[in-house]
């Protein structure tokens, strides 16, 4: 479909100095109340375009006086439907466009917005970058209001190379200082998943000619390639250049924070947004609960979704991922019902919440009345993620053959997170020989990653069947999977400070190492001993104590604890799951340092208080 919209050199040359604007951009015609966009000529003027039949109505009058060829009554009509997207809409507004003799830049820029500015399912990028094609063979000379609504476009089709010839135009045509082309190519790399590019285009605008729009764009770019620290660093630059962040930079920094796990920094957003805006809206009241709920503290995320008035679909999915995250189920249930009752049609990712939250609590009576609940009174069709946690929830709760037996029964056919939800069952209840099974699986499917064969590996360094683990682990070098090197960060004065295990980087670790030693020490008073059977090297019991000493989790809790005033919690985030080891080693240092100890998981969140986690041992 793209390919056959490629601007050819061709056609740029048809294209001369640009005419001479329109009598008013097409966004202007945006902030008019709809009862003011009126025909211009008598005939029609008594006819209100409040609707497609008024439309209809003043089209046909136009038709009948002889008008409809006339641009200045037939621009109000091509406006009304184009800006207004009525269902059929723009087939009107093409047969209104059609009919005019000499179209303008106006006309063609107008009709442009209508194919992007609709609904999801009303939107035809592609029409909108044929119309630019015809615009260019015409010889009409696009103007500065063109290229933000065929670059938007682009974005849309995620049509990469359409877009950077179009940035060609726009320099030859000498628009490349126009504030919003320049927004627009910001806006356009980043939605391509390119936020290099973003951020080149980026540096390309004048300091002097930045705004807060431009700071939005590239801030957009960098949450949507998930570089949450290049977008809370290019944020801080943006505040310390005097500019006011509008609620589309704050919804992707407070994004930013909950998957980092920046606490302090979510926080003093949300003190500023509350000394500056007089009412939140529904859209950062919704990314509060999120950041939150992820930074751990679901106490804080339960009071703004509780002060919200005018809650959603949407509200309640955050809410409802947040208290799964947190494994309580009990309460996740509650707010279900609470958003039933409220008259809130539980949507697809409203059932993934509750279901994942009954999974992580084994409320497996709960989790099968809530998936019945789903297919047959709110008509809500299973998807792949709904297997997935009915998997999960099954195999968690121990029925490793019924959740096996879900997984040959899905109508989509099996998937690859339902077999690694199984094989990670399998862990927990040491079934080795289904493990093996659910990894072939995976390797049928062309699923497998690194992490599937460092189970099985591990499984089988649990029985000392070295041979075999060093065979799986092998195999999957050999298919050039790579593991993600494991780290922890913590969050000290809003900086996130990251670790790796051994790690010997930090400009601060002799003083953690001391810190280390002084924990541990501690420990053995209360007869900890060092788990150390889930290490999965063939060393010495001395070599792996030494090796599960200074794990990145501990490194991250000791400096930490050091860095921190007793009081506040100590925010942990890794992309590991919680090990034995550090699971009472954790809870120990809760209890002996009197602090509570906040570690976000890769699959959950344990919050550790005087000796015992929020998860009950059960993860």
């Amino acid at each position: 479909m793209v390919g056959d919209l490629v601007l050819s050199q061709a056609q740029t040359h048809q294209v001369a100095t640009p005419r001479t604007a329109a009598p008013a951009p097409a966004q202007a015609l945006e902030k008019r109340p709809r009862d003011q966009v009126q025909p211009c000529g008598t005939a029609a003027a008594a006819v209100p375009l409040r609707s497609l039949d008024g439309v209809r109505k003043a089209h046909a009058r136009h038709i009948k006086l002889g008008l409809d060829r006339c641009l200045r009554h037939a621009r109000p009509l091509l406006a009304a439907c184009a800006l207004w997207g009525w269902s059929g809409g723009m087939e009107l507004a093409a047969s209104i466009f059609e009919s005019l003799v000499e179209p303008e830049a106006f006309d063609y820029n107008t009709l442009m917005r209508g194919h992007v500015g609709g609904g999801r399912g009303d939107r035809e990028p592609a029409a909108a970058l044929r119309l630019y094609v015809d615009m260019l063979e015409a010889g009409v000379g696009p103007d500065s209001y063109t290229f933000p609504f065929v670059l938007k476009a682009c974005a849309q089709l995620a049509a990469l190379q359409e877009g950077r010839q179009l940035q060609a135009h726009i320099v030859k045509l000498g628009f490349q200082h126009d504030e919003h082309v320049q927004n627009s190519l910001i806006s356009f790399y980043g939605k391509c998943g390119e936020p290099a590019m973003a951020r080149l285009a980026f540096d390309r605008v004048e300091a002097e000619e930045r705004t807060t729009a431009s700071w939005s764009a590239l801030l957009a770019a960098y949450t949507k390639a998930e570089l949450w620290g290049e977008c809370l660093e290019s944020f801080g630059a943006m505040v310390l250049d005097g500019w006011r962040p509008d609620e589309s930079s704050m919804v992707s920094v407070l994004s930013s924070c909950a998957h980092l796990g920046a606490f302090d920094v979510g926080r003093s957003i949300h003190c500023a947004l509350l000394r500056n805006t007089a009412r939140l809206n529904a859209i950062m009241q919704t990314s509060l609960v999120d950041m939150y709920a992820k930074c751990g503290s679901i106490e804080k995320a339960a009071a703004v979704f509780d002060a919200m008035e005018d809650k959603n679909a949407w509200t309640y999915s955050a809410m409802l991922s947040g208290l799964a995250l947190h494994g309580d189920g009990r309460k996740a249930l509650q707010v279900f019902y609470a958003m039933v009752r409220e008259g809130h049609a539980p949507d697809a990712a409203a059932y993934v919440g509750v279901l994942n939250a009954c999974s992580r609590a084994g409320l497996l009576e709960d989790g099968l009345r809530c998936f019945d609940r789903m297919r047959l009174e709110h008509k809500v069709a299973p998807n792949a993620q709904h297997y997935g946690c009915m998997v999960d929830l099954m195999a968690r709760a121990g029925r490793l053959d019924d959740a096996r037996a879900l997984i040959g029964s899905m109508p989509t056919g099996p998937t690859d997170t339902a077999w690694r939800s199984l094989l990670n069952a399998c862990r927990i209840h040491g079934d080795l020989d289904l493990a093996e099974r659910a990894l072939e699986e995976l390797r049928r499917l062309g699923a497998t990653n690194a992490g599937d064969y460092v189970i099985v590996a591990d499984m089988h360094t649990r029985t000392k069947n070295w041979p075999a683990a060093a065979a799986f682990r092998t195999e999957a070098v050999d298919w050039g999977l790579a593991q993600s090197p494991g780290f922890s960060a913590v969050e000290v004065r809003g900086e996130l400070h990251r670790f790796v295990s051994q790690d010997m980087s930090h400009p601060r670790t002799r003083d953690i190492y001391e810190m280390l030693h002084q924990m541990e020490w501690q420990l053995r008073f209360d007869g900890y001993k060092p788990d150390t059977s889930e290490v999965a090297l063939d060393v010495g019991e001395e070599e792996k104590r030494r090796v599960v000493a200074a794990h990145s989790q501990k490194l991250a809790m000791a400096f930490g604890l050091l860095s921190t005033p007793e009081g506040p919690p100590v925010r942990v985030v890794t992309n590991l799951r919680m090990s034995k080891e550090c699971h009472a080693y954790s809870a120990l240092i809760s209890e002996i340092f009197r602090r509570e100890i906040v570690i976000r998981d890769r699959n959950r969140l344990h919050r550790f208080r005087r000796g015992a986690c929020t998860c009950s041992d059960y993860w």
